[in-house]
């Protein structure tokens, strides 16, 4: 179901049952897997794969040729999941170099104006709010939330199940399971409502809320001083406390405090 003033290479690959809406264009190296749909005025470019059931809004453009001006014009890559939403305005960038594309996990929803830049990596069920800025080598780990205008540092890492606040400067890792906050951000305690919404336990929240009074109340503190403590406790046995500890021994740019 292609608009005729729709103009699709006859070399990009489309899948069973997509639409594709009036001045769309589609790129000779695209591939768009089953049920995509494209609003109008959708523009896909460059060696970019779109699984099944992605939904794509007037003037979104995917694909694009990286902004960092170490590219040399070899092949570079998008690859995207499946059932993801872009809404008005969104921007999504190919890798800068050959071996790493940008790549976009499932279920997500980028809302209007939101940008990813080069080499990103997302996971799935991922919010990106109105007008976000994702900067290039950015790492997004699920059900992570950003919210409205807020800007991210290049190669800053977004822990999962946390929440980013609106107009947010964020310069450091955010932390998972965390709200995240301010200009420059600072941690402002755990995602209390996010992690109740998604099922954890009263004892999940009970660790967490150990971890974090341990972690970052005491924003003077020691953080290997912090960690070492952390870890003697009964809580660094549970699941979302030693994924949170991990994520702060490998933070190369430090961790929003």
């Amino acid at each position: 179901m292609i608009h005729p003033t729709a103009i699709v290479s006859p070399a990009a690959k489309i899948g069973h049952n997509v639409r594709i809406g009036p001045y769309c264009i589609i790129g000779a190296n695209v591939e768009l897997g089953d049920d995509c749909v494209l609003h109008s005025h959708v523009v896909l470019e460059g060696h970019s794969k779109f699984g099944k059931g992605n939904e794509f809004f007037p003037f979104s453009m995917l694909g694009g040729k990286t902004q960092d001006l170490k590219y040399i014009g070899e092949p570079t890559y998008l690859e995207v999941g499946d059932h993801n939403v872009f809404r008005e305005n969104v921007t999504v960038h190919r890798g800068t170099f050959e071996n790493l594309p940008t790549r976009i996990g499932s279920h997500n929803l980028m809302l209007c104006y939101s940008h990813v830049a080069h080499d990103c990596q997302l996971g799935d069920h991922i919010i990106l709010s109105n007008s976000v800025g994702i900067a290039g080598h950015i790492i997004i780990e699920d059900h992570a939330i950003v919210s409205g205008v807020a800007a991210v540092h290049q190669f800053c890492r977004i822990g999962k199940h946390s929440i980013v606040g609106g107009c947010s400067k964020v310069v450091q890792d955010v932390p998972p399971y965390m709200i995240v906050d301010g200009n420059p951000a600072n941690t402002r305690g755990i995602n209390l409502v996010g992690l109740q919404r998604r099922g954890f336990s009263e004892d999940d929240i009970k660790h967490l809320k150990l971890a974090y009074k341990k972690l970052f109340l005491k924003k003077d503190g020691n953080l290997s001083t912090a960690l070492s403590s952390l870890k003697a406790t009964h809580s660094a046995d549970t699941p979302q406390v030693a994924h949170l500890i991990k994520f702060v021994e490998e933070s190369e740019r430090g961790v929003t405090r």
